[in-house]
């Protein structure tokens, strides 16, 4: 799917640059690698509290939503849930992967995992995540989940906007205003959802 591609590109973008740079470097020429290093440098406090933000925000929601997949009973529910796996899980495998080029075994890169540690999780995730596990299934649970993603997007969406405020890398302050689109998208459809919930 083509949207997955350009989000998953678009937070490799922002989230991992540093950790592309290296092999950049090492596969360009000198006037190249000088720029990289520039970029590199343009990389600061702000890069980082976003890039951190958005990751434990983005795996909250996936493992949230692993959960739905199996519990949901409502059609729309569900099908958020699969949407949100799929794009969570894609974005995870380009992380992972970058992650893992810097330092690839017998030159090459391993191929990333599906399963994503929860110990990664912040509080209020672990927190989310075991309440929905213990849940059962139904209506309630389907509210919960709704509830929770709407409360998880609201934050990711906080989280670019204040680093549209704050950061100074003009490409990652472009790949946010991408992010913050269709992190809204999410929050439209969560929303209608919701109100179908409340209807039945």
């Amino acid at each position: 799917m083509d949207r997955r591609r350009t989000l998953a590109a678009a937070i490799a973008v922002i989230v991992t640059p540093a950790l592309a740079l290296p092999a950049l470097a090492q596969n360009s020429p000198s006037s190249v690698s000088e720029k990289t290093g520039n970029t590199a440098a343009a990389m600061g406090d702000a890069e980082a509290k976003h890039a951190a933000d958005t990751s434990a925000a983005g795996l909250m929601s996936l493992e949230t939503s692993r959960i739905a997949l199996k519990k949901a009973q409502n059609p729309k529910v569900k099908e958020f849930a699969q949407l949100e796996v799929a794009e969570q899980e894609t974005i995870a495998d380009v992380l992972t992967s970058m992650r893992d080029q810097g330092t690839p075994a017998s030159g090459q890169v391993k191929a990333p995992s599906k399963e994503i540690s929860q110990t990664n999780l912040d509080a209020k995730g672990k927190q989310m995540v075991e309440k929905l596990q213990k849940a059962e299934a139904g209506a309630a649970f389907d509210r919960e989940y709704v509830q929770g993603q709407i409360q998880g997007h609201q934050q990711l969406l906080q989280i670019q906007e204040a680093y549209l405020k704050s950061g100074k890398d003009r490409e990652n302050l472009n790949v946010t205003k991408l992010m913050r689109g269709q992190i809204k998208e999410h929050l439209a459809m969560l929303q209608d959802i919701e109100k179908q919930l409340g209807r039945s």
